[in-house]
């Protein structure tokens, strides 16, 4: 155990300038969202990930939001996402007026299943968002391949994959336009935040419009206004904090993927658990080690492992409820009867352990000898 008596699911960990970094931009008196960290972020953030253009937003949810606005979606336009996923990446849709189209899982990856989304394309599709989950990405060849068949935009989530790889490509650079969050529990973090990147220039000067309350890019400020903008607007102070986290982004991404090598030892051989996987084409960053129990193999169902752990001061959090039963669709008028096993399964069944950048092997060793022993 630490010191604290409880190991939380995931903490923030600085290894280097960002105390610095953040001090200058308060001392600079460039507080709000222009200053020089701004633009370094961006730059060094996109050029990180292999694309030219960086729009840094207030979190992962408004970078979606960004991203969806840029490519002109609307009211009567459908977006496929995955059934399993993050609320913000329904909400985002839903701010936009379109329709929310559902697709099931990969039972290994937790994945959007490529195999099952062309049959929910129709005219009205207009984007297919894959959302690379804890830190897998997503087989992307397929779906790239359904973009040009059908006329259609990608836009990556990769809210959970900082430094994650396709066939030796980051996440975040094989889509059209494609979005990162930055909270406290990412890789790395702004505390709040998120960016778009891009290699499209029309679609990073849309993105860059929008967020600032659709002040034009090029002309005077006259306070004339030709479109509805978004106040989605970075601090100068957050892309400190941010710049001096990425230069260490290789240490982090070292780091959960050390995590998940430990977990994978020590639980590998404990029935009942399914444990995380990596694919031949990925890259996983382990963003959160998730583990799904089989209550009838494993003998307790997940609930009473999550209850026991946490008296035993480890923390732990669930799986996403799925999208297709999220109240707020009823409220809207959106209906989907169909079935979503998988995702049904993992929502039930599924949580994660304690995942952060600097989790020591010791409370690792700690919370599986725990589970090992409720096992018994």
């Amino acid at each position: 155990m630490n010191k604290k008596n409880f190991i939380p699911v995931c903490e923030p960990l600085y290894l280097g300038n960002e105390e610095r970094y953040a001090l200058d931009a308060i001392r600079s008196q460039w507080i709000s969202s222009a200053g020089g960290y701004i633009e370094k972020f961006e730059d060094q953030f996109s050029s990180y990930c292999g694309v030219e253009y960086g729009i840094t937003t207030t979190s992962g949810t408004t970078a979606l939001h960004l991203a969806l606005k840029s490519l002109g979606v609307k009211g009567g336009d459908e977006i496929i996402i995955p059934d399993f996923t993050m609320i913000a990446v329904l909400f985002a849709v839903l701010y936009c007026g379109a329709k929310p189209v559902f697709v099931d899982v990969e039972p290994d990856t937790w994945n959007i299943d490529v195999k099952k989304i062309e049959k929910k394309i129709t005219s009205k599709t207009k984007v297919i968002l894959p959302v690379h989950i804890y830190g897998h990405p997503v087989d992307m060849e397929p779906i790239m391949k359904l973009a040009g068949k059908y006329n259609l935009y990608i836009i990556e989530d990769a809210a959970e994959a900082h430094g994650a790889e396709y066939v030796g490509k980051k996440c975040g650079s094989i889509g059209h336009i494609n979005c990162f969050s930055f909270y406290a529990n990412k890789i790395i973090t702004t505390g709040e935040g998120g960016m778009v990147v891009t290699s499209d220039p029309e679609f990073a000067d849309k993105c860059r419009y929008y967020k600032n309350l659709c002040f034009s890019l090029h002309g005077k400020r006259d306070y004339m206004h030709d479109d509805l903008g978004y106040n989605y607007r970075m601090t100068n102070v957050q892309a400190a904090l941010g710049l001096a986290q990425l230069e260490n982004i290789d240490k982090f991404v070292e780091r959960r993927r050390n995590n998940a090598r430990v977990y994978n030892k020590l639980l590998r051989d404990i029935p009942g658990i399914q444990l995380p996987v990596e694919k031949e084409y990925a890259k996983n960053v382990y963003w959160m080690y998730g583990i799904v129990i089989d209550p009838e193999e494993f003998g307790r169902t997940r609930d009473e492992l999550m209850t026991n752990l946490k008296e035993k001061g480890v923390g732990t959090r669930r799986f996403f409820n799925p999208m297709h039963k999220q109240k707020v669709l009823k409220k809207l008028g959106i209906k989907d009867e169909e079935s979503y096993p998988v995702t049904e399964w993992l929502s039930q069944n599924g949580f994660y352990l304690p995942s952060a950048s600097g989790l020591e092997y010791e409370e690792t060793e700690y919370i599986c000898n725990a589970i090992r022993k409720f096992y018994i």
